[in-house]
């Protein structure tokens, strides 16, 4: 009894019911507005340096003026949004909380209107009016007060782990009632604005289509098909949706005569967009990988995986049960590349091997354990490349060192006619003639061939077999 009337006086101390002003419900949350404007702008400033801002600023500028007039016929208008476009081929846009609102610029390529813009931004608007991270935040906060009481009275600690909360959702989603509620409130919020609300559907289909080519191609390479993060919640067409059709129909009866699509001038904005890497996060081509500001290439095995990330480089095998990452780490000018192994290690080296390469020099060695690792620092002028190669679970190292070994001593210096390598492709808006199909139309304007049919019709939304009109605007890569 006495273990019951303390946890109803901690109830009492939590203390978070508020109206949910995006839906009128009565929600559980554990913060005020303020300390979720505060929050938000402590979770930018992280999201700055794991994500890099794209930089045009032009382009930059177009997105938060598009925002903004969605944000404006939002149901939180009070609040300051920021948007910004982050420099990552990822097909992915979320939010933090208090109006910071990120897109990635591999998104912006396959979308085909502002209306779609805007739909993908006033989804994400959703998110922040509904309150969505704040709400599992808090409840994640609740349970952890309550279940360190229970522990208490019981002895009985907390089942599971739920940290991390939070940061997982706003990046891979928040399942699907909550994608689906901001989808409505997205589509209400674009009527308000004067868009066309129906792009939300048409966003979530040209989604839908990118899942189904990745995971058919994934098949293809007979590789494992994994579950596309942002908005990868619909097994069937979203056209036949039924709860989608119901969250998105109510928009209509707000819609003006004038109901915005905004083809033209969004394409014009796309024009030279990167398409796949950009220049400052270095291109891969096969299993070759060229960075040109940076000034190094290096190779990966026949049939690897690679991952480009802003912090990190990294290779992988077919199974995923070997990793190699490479990344730019602080040279300390007073050590060789031995000690620099060395002093990382704790002293803790076998097999050390120094690397003269492409007049660049470096080290290698074995951290020996349990798992063991391949280790390697290549300096460069002011520069030095940390390599760490591991095998997982009970793998042995030996079994793929010799692979380690070669990514390693692959990496030197671009030579002059590589430097071409070290440009990304492109999007460009071309308009199509009559009778002239999308390959024709790619081929003749110098579009690259690198750039799959398939893919080419996911980017203008003609997959899987459609064909442009006379006079249509397009995008090619070249």
């Amino acid at each position: 009894m006495l273990t019951f009337i303390c946890l109803l006086a901690l109830a009492g101390t939590l203390g978070g019911c508020a109206v949910n002003p995006a839906t009128g419900r009565t929600d559980f949350v554990m913060m005020s507005e303020q300390q979720e404007i505060d929050l938000g702008r402590s979770y930018s400033q992280e999201v700055a340096k794991q994500y890099p801002r794209y930089p045009d600023e032009k382009l930059q500028a177009y997105v938060q003026q598009v925002g903004e007039r969605v944000a404006r016929a939002s149901d939180r208008s009070n609040l300051q949004y920021y948007f910004t476009v982050i420099d990552s081929p990822d097909i992915n846009a979320f939010a933090v909380p208090g109006g910071y609102i990120y897109i990635h610029r591999g998104l912006l390529a396959y979308l085909n209107s502002e209306a779609e813009l805007a739909a993908v931004l006033g989804h994400e608007i959703g998110h922040v009016t509904a309150r969505h991270s704040v709400r599992q935040q808090s409840q994640s906060t609740a349970w952890n007060i309550l279940s360190q009481a229970v522990a208490i009275g019981t002895g009985v600690g907390a089942a599971g782990d739920i940290t991390n909360v939070l940061g997982t959702s706003v990046v891979r989603g928040y399942g699907r009632d909550m994608e689906l509620e901001a989808d409505g409130l997205g589509a209400k919020y674009l009527a308000r604005a004067g868009y066309d609300s129906t792009a939300m559907i048409q966003v979530v289909r040209v989604l839908k289509n990118q899942e189904d080519y990745a995971q058919e191609q994934a098949r293809k390479r007979g590789e494992a098909v994994e579950p596309v993060g942002y908005h990868g919640l619909f097994d069937t067409h979203p056209d036949n949706d039924k709860r989608l059709q119901q969250v998105v129909g109510p928009a209509q009866a707000l819609a003006s005569k004038q109901q915005e699509v905004g083809r033209e001038r969004f394409l014009q904005h796309l024009e030279g967009l990167p398409f796949g890497d950009s220049e400052s996060t270095g291109i891969l081509r096969g299993r070759n990988f060229y960075h040109g500001e940076l000034d190094f290439t290096l190779s990966f095995p026949a049939g690897w995986g690679v991952l480009n990330q802003p912090s990190a480089l990294v290779g992988y095998t077919p199974d995923k049960s070997a990793y190699i990452g490479m990344k730019l780490v602080q040279r300390d000018g007073r050590l060789t590349p031995l000690e620099y192994l060395r002093k990382g290690a704790g002293g803790r080296l076998a097999d050390e091997e120094s690397l003269q390469q492409a007049g660049l020099e470096g080290a290698t060695a074995v951290v020996p354990g349990s798992p063991a690792r391949r280790v390697a620092v290549i300096y460069q002028q002011q520069r030095a490349y940390l390599f760490v190669g591991a095998v997982k679970g009970r793998g042995s190292l030996e079994g793929q060192d010799d692979a380690f070994l070669q990514v390693i001593r692959s990496f030197r210096p671009l030579k002059a006619e590589e430097r071409k390598l070290a440009q990304p492709q492109r999007l460009s808006i071309v308009q199509a003639k009559a009778g002239q199909t999308l390959e024709q139309l790619a081929r003749t304007n110098g579009g690259s061939e690198i750039v799959a049919n398939e893919a080419l019709r996911l980017l203008n939304d003609l997959y899987p077999i459609g064909q442009p009109k006379a006079g249509d605007s397009l995008k090619i890569v070249r």
